[in-house]
């Protein structure tokens, strides 16, 4: 006895194969991840950062007036992740001293001294003066282009320390953004005041940059960082390229490609 469903009609279904996932460009992965982040802690975002990018992605610290509380906290997650230093030939002798003890303190095991190439000193500053007359090519034979010959051809992303309330470009920064060459820029203080940053030193016992006792709140290079009288300005970066329109040394800063440069007689 054939059973009442037998006569009803059957419904063919054709199987369709799941949806692939499409790959985002930088800008696109950058909002994704913005907007996932935008509210996390900065341990949480350097969590993330490493996680997506593992073994491609670096930290790049001046070793400056706020730059123990990033490194602190990534050594906290993982002491050898990559670190990238900009040792531009122009820095104070305080600078250079801070970062080897702090290495040393926080127990990180991969930080990388990035040097200007001798060719390019050769050609463009042969009396290491230029920025006497071209602070712009000046940092981008001292700045931009040592770290592009690391970072664009080895790693994917990268971490920095800036944060809002630096002011001028950086008022609107995100967490996560798309930086030079596509590569991932993660912002960890993005969101973080001048009072977190101290209290976070103080909390875990972080010294302080030399020079910050004397009246240098953002340190750089020596010929174009100066002291700031307390209270004397309300931009903590007032002291570098004092008297120009220059607020950036050009590592954060759009640029065309940078082909490798030919690095006869090895970096100084």
């Amino acid at each position: 006895m054939s059973m009442a469903y037998d006569s009803q009609p059957q419904t063919t279904v054709t199987a369709t194969a799941a949806p692939q996932p499409q790959p985002q460009g930088p800008a696109a992965l950058a909002a994704s991840l913005n907007a996932r982040l935008r509210d996390a802690s900065p341990q949480g975002i350097l969590k993330a950062a490493l996680e997506l990018f593992p073994g491609r992605v670096a930290l790049v610290s001046s070793f400056g007036a706020e730059s123990a509380v990033l490194l602190h906290m990534l050594s906290e997650i993982d002491r050898a992740a990559p670190v990238l230093f900009l040792d531009t030939g122009h820095l104070f002798g305080q600078t250079l001293d801070y970062r080897k003890s702090l290495v040393e303190k926080l127990g990180l095991t991969d930080v990388r001294d990035l040097r200007p190439a001798y060719q390019d000193l050769a050609v463009n500053d042969p009396k290491a003066d230029l920025w006497k007359t071209n602070t712009d090519l000046c940092c981008d034979i001292r700045k931009v282009r040592p770290l592009d010959r690391v970072l664009l051809p080895d790693f994917d992303a990268w971490i920095t320390g800036r944060k809002r309330f630096h002011g001028g470009s950086r008022l609107n920064l995100p967490v996560v953004e798309a930086g030079a060459e596509g590569k991932i820029k993660f912002n960890p203080l993005a969101n973080w005041s001048k009072a977190q940053l101290d209290a976070y030193m103080a909390e875990h016992d972080l010294p302080p940059h030399p020079l910050v006792e004397f009246g240098y709140p953002s340190v750089g290079c020596w010929p174009c960082t100066k002291p700031v009288e307390s209270g004397a300005a309300s931009d903590i970066r007032a002291g570098r390229w004092a008297g120009s329109d220059k607020t950036e040394c050009g590592i954060h800063t759009p640029r065309a490609a940078t082909a490798a440069e030919s690095e006869v007689g090895g970096d100084i």
